[in-house]
């Protein structure tokens, strides 16, 4: 379907022509090598740079060939958690790079990466187990049908979680899985409902079908202004006589009568048709009315029920309520209506480094995700309390934990295993159940996904003696039905990814929302991939020149650490391992801001 240009203003430099310039890799525009012209050289050292990522990953795993085993998280080729971009381009940013916060990479220095610097994060073992649906604490939760077993071998054998050592890998979940079980999760429980008044229902879900309470229309009524006439003509009229919108006739009209009615009035019993003014000539002298053209009967009458009858579903259940959905409504006798409530979402800034005002100096960088994600989530359909910045204080996170009554909790940063990194610590302590431990993709592969338990909190145990937090702990885990925790990466884009990968599917769910729609679109440009990990590379779409298809061109700037690349797309592109060819299909993912058209179509066509 064709549409019209939805990106930026200014020349389109997604398509490479004669007329156009080389453009090499020092080129400082947003579109991606491969999406212009003359990239040959920086092609050819990004092949040498990946050949050489992948002799470091195959080293890494100890064999020569890929196999199903991987390094644990945080040990991942080039050792740099979220930067692990196989391309090796300008535009990878912290791609292949180590990071001063391991795993997490939020003070990351492009600047240091070097081949060399996973060998010495290579050999340290990983005390963190199973990237499936698990606790902290290693043991199976009551919901084993969403999770990897942590003990799978490549010839499909389990083991208990139990008996894995700490230095053996925790594999992550693949991206689609991951995403997966977010919805599933966020559809687990029943979904309640709440009457709203129209004019605070909009934006909302509707929780159970819109039911017509009456006829639409609920009285025969005229689709124009005119004359309502009765039997053949020509027919007598009284001078000065009609009937209004809003007011019901005196009598039913008789054979050879008309009346003057107004567009949406009521229209006599007994009426033949409505003959429109201009279609009609009152002889005012003798008080007939002559049709200009011909009279069928009905014509020009809105029947009763010709919308709908009384019972009959308007809307479905799931329906977001759009200012269209409200006018039905109002229509249709609704003053208020059955909707879900927005999941409540409180967002827990971590990281000592972070500023919430001013130019970054003396190492501390300004928080980019308390201000985005605000906005972002609110787009999702969810109510959001105000951004708390925690630093990496363990403690104040576990009271903010135990504090929350929202039903999501979204933190950034601390989800690897860094000195600092302190979600995985206290969600053991808590009792928390993992859904997800770590997604393959990049960026952002050391996202989660968790649920915590209800009732008392594990902070509020902390002056009990050891063996009744111990055995209150245990309580917790076998009901774990409180709010879920998404914990994101530190690193924006990386964020953004666990945004798109485990949030959205799991609000969605628990607003009751439609799941967004999959896609597919031609990309004009070569995408590396990853060797293992799928890839979410911002792209922005472009209409098709001369009769050309509709495709998305990559952006530049797509290192865990940017935004810019993703500031200016409106969509991200699904590169699977191994990557695309230009002139292939890739699923598209939509940003939450995009217009839904031309890639969509609506639901009355």
């Amino acid at each position: 379907m064709t549409g019209p240009d939805r990106s930026a203003s200014g020349p389109d430099r997604s398509a490479p022509g004669p007329d156009r310039p080389a453009a090499g890799p020092a080129d400082d525009g947003l579109f991606a090598p491969g999406a212009v012209p003359g990239e040959a050289a920086g092609s050819a050292r990004a092949r040498a740079e990946e050949e050489l990522a992948i002799e470091q990953a195959l080293a890494l795993v100890g064999g020569s060939t890929l196999g199903p085993s991987r390094p644990p998280r945080g040990q991942r080729p080039g050792g740099g958690g979220d930067g692990d971009d196989p391309s090796g381009t300008p535009d990878g940013g912290e791609a292949w790079s180590s990071t001063s916060r391991t795993g997490d990479g939020r003070n990351a220095d492009p600047t240091s990466a070097s081949p060399t610097s996973a060998s010495p994060m290579s050999s340290a073992p990983n005390a963190r187990t199973d990237a499936g649906a698990h606790t902290p604490g290693n043991r199976p939760g009551p919901h084993s049908g969403d999770r990897v077993q942590s003990g799978s071998t490549s010839a499909g054998c389990t083991s208990p979680r139990a008996s894995r050592t700490a230095n053996q890998p925790a594999p992550s979940l693949s991206w689609s899985r991951a995403r997966a079980v977010a919805a599933r999760a966020g559809r687990g429980g029943p979904l309640a409902a709440v009457r709203l008044p129209l004019d605070r229902a909009l934006g909302h879900v509707l929780a159970e079908p819109l039911g017509a309470l009456t006829d639409l229309p609920s009285f025969d009524t005229s689709a124009m202004d005119g004359w309502a006439v009765a039997g053949p003509g020509p027919w007598a009229f009284e001078a000065g006589a009609g009937i209004l919108a809003g007011h019901a006739p005196a009598t039913a009209l008789p054979d050879g009568a008309a009346v003057r009615i107004a567009t949406g009035a009521r229209v006599p019993p007994d009426t033949t048709a409505v003959i429109r003014s201009e279609h009609a000539y009152a002889d005012e002298a003798k008080g007939l009315l002559h049709a200009e053209r011909s009279v069928a009967t009905g014509q020009d009458i809105r029947p009763r029920g010709q919308e709908c009858r009384s019972g009959e579903q308007l809307v479905p259940a799931g329906t977001v309520v759009t200012p269209a959905v409200l006018g039905l409504a109002a229509a249709a006798g609704y003053d208020a209506l059955p909707a879900v409530p927005r999941p409540r979402v409180d967002i827990l800034v971590l990281g000592d480094e972070l500023l919430a005002a001013g130019l970054p100096h003396d190492g501390l960088i300004r928080d980019a995700l308390g201000p985005m994600l605000g906005p972002w989530l609110r787009a999702l359909g969810a109510e959001v309390a105000g951004p708390r910045r925690l630093g990496d204080d363990a403690g104040a996170l576990r009271d903010a934990l135990a504090a929350s009554d929202a039903d999501l909790i979204v933190t950034t940063g601390g989800t690897a295993s860094g000195p600092v990194d302190h979600v995985h610590p206290v969600l053991a302590e808590l009792g928390a159940e993992l859904l997800v431990d770590g997604v393959a993709v990049r960026p952002g592969h050391p996202m989660l996904l968790a649920r915590l338990p209800s009732g008392p909190s594990g902070a509020h145990t902390a002056g009990r003696p050891e063996g009744q937090r111990d055995a209150t702990a245990e309580q917790r885990k076998e009901s774990p039905d409180g709010p879920y925790l998404v914990g994101l990466p530190g690193n924006p884009l990386a964020a953004v990814s666990g945004l798109v990968t485990l949030v959205e599917p799991l609000i969605a769910g628990l607003a009751g929302r439609p799941a967004q729609d999959a896609y597919r679109a031609l990309v004009h440009a070569e995408v590396h991939g990853h060797p293992h990990d799928t890839r979410l590379v911002p792209v922005v779409h472009r209409a098709g020149r001369a009769g050309g298809r509709d495709h998305v061109a990559p952006l530049r700037y797509n290192g865990p650490a940017m935004l810019r690349g993703i500031a200016a797309a409106d969509g991200l592109a699904v590169v699977e391992p191994g990557g695309v060819r230009s002139g292939t299909e890739v699923e598209i993912l939509d940003l939450p801001w995009a217009p839904a058209t031309p890639w969509t179509e609506g639901c009355f066509t």
